[in-house]
């Protein structure tokens, strides 16, 4: 069984090139980074208007309270 094995000689396979896929996918990737950065400043300027409204009403209720007219 000894004489079937051969021995191999020459340099190793280089590594194949990327498929021309992943271009598509690292636009894909740009983009949804993207999407998620203006998607978490929408997210900051909503609570910015609830905070602020949520201040508003505050006063207005401290203001009710207090018995003030104006």
């Amino acid at each position: 069984m000894d004489d079937k094995i051969v021995a191999l000689r020459g340099q190793p396979r280089p590594p194949p090139p990327p498929p021309a896929s992943d271009f598509w996918f690292a636009h894909v990737d740009l983009r949804l980074g993207r999407i998620e950065f203006i998607i978490a400043r929408l997210e900051w300027h909503i609570w910015i208007v609830v905070c602020g409204c949520a201040g508003l009403l505050v006063f207005e209720i401290v203001k009710a309270l207090s018995g003030g007219t104006s």
